[in-house]
């Protein structure tokens, strides 16, 4: 019985984490399984400042901390989980890990998450750890005094090519539309910063160098000019991919394959929810991903209670 849970939650970033806290809190036996290390997408965001109670924190520090309250509740956590087998259509949900064994529990949330987009590009292959990155907090300081670009126009773009002002001799924006789709202030911070430039209305179409990244070329999309901007590193921030692979055809996705829910996180599945990136919504912040992750929790101890 060591291995039977209450409810198992599948991922580790904030929602994941926010819903072994309440769960563990209210009394379940949870598990968290994540296949990296906690924190998720948060651990990309080198400042974290409209975090409700945070005046300003790193997305690691924001991510420590819920991992420990998790565990003070009683929480278990397995991380760098290679995950072998899912069962969870049953009314007994099963999940085989590598050298940990098999787990079942009553209840599933799924929080997986996603991962950066790429641009699908050859040449973005070749550089991927040679210049090209998808993290600030984590490259930012090996382009001290060099010239980057990042790609993208949403709040992710904006603010980390400010926090990258820090580290950069300048910054290039590179964006497909004529305008940003991140909020206002961040976009007013990003104009007023003297290190940093604009190119708009830009398909990016090559990555050039030779052992490491020395340049981006980019067309216009109205007159087909070519630009090529010399740098040293670059930053994709245009968007993100699911981790929804291991669960088609067990619950009910949209056309990006994202996990469909209702208002309470429950999927068409009896016993599974789903909370944060994971699932189709509009906004995507640390703070909905947490409001998802209490909701999924709720709803699972209630539906727990009712078995």
């Amino acid at each position: 019985m060591e291995n039977l849970y209450d409810v198992i939650v599948l991922g580790g970033g904030p929602a994941g984490l926010t819903a072994g806290i309440y769960l563990s809190r209210s009394k379940m036996k949870t598990l968290i399984v994540d296949t990296g290390s906690t924190g998720g997408q948060m651990n990309l965001t080198d400042k974290v400042v409209n975090y409700p109670g945070v005046l300003e924190g790193s997305g690691a520090e924001i991510a420590f901390t819920m991992r420990r309250q998790a565990q003070n509740f009683g929480c278990r956590i397995i991380v760098q989980a290679e995950i072998s087998e899912l069962d969870i259509g049953g009314k007994i949900k099963k999940i085989k890990i590598e050298d940990e064994g098999e787990f079942s529990a009553r209840a599933v949330i799924i929080a997986t998450g996603g991962i950066p987009r790429t641009l699908g590009l050859p040449s973005e292959s070749k550089f991927k750890g040679k210049g090209i990155s998808f993290c600030a907090t984590c490259d930012g300081d090996f382009f001290t005094g060099k010239n980057i670009a990042v790609i993208g126009g949403g709040n992710s773009a904006i603010e980390e090519a400010v926090s990258l002002t820090k580290y950069a001799k300048q910054v290039t924006v590179i964006h497909e539309f004529d305008h940003f789709q991140a909020h206002a202030w961040a976009v007013s911070e990003a104009e007023k910063n003297p290190k940093i430039n604009f190119l708009m209305e830009q398909t990016v179409t090559e990555f050039l160098g030779e052992d490491n990244l020395e340049a981006v070329v980019s067309v216009h999309k109205k007159t087909g000019k070519e630009t090529r901007t010399e740098v040293s590193g670059v930053f994709l921030f245009i968007g993100y991919v699911p981790n929804t692979s291991m669960f088609k055809n067990i619950v009910k996705m949209n056309e990006r394959e994202e996990i469909i829910t209702d208002e309470l996180m429950k999927t068409d599945v009896e016993g599974v929810f789903a909370a944060g990136d994971v699932r189709q919504k509009r906004y995507r912040q640390i703070t909905t991903s947490v409001a998802d992750g209490t909701i999924a929790a709720i709803s699972a101890t209630e539906y727990l209670s009712q078995q």
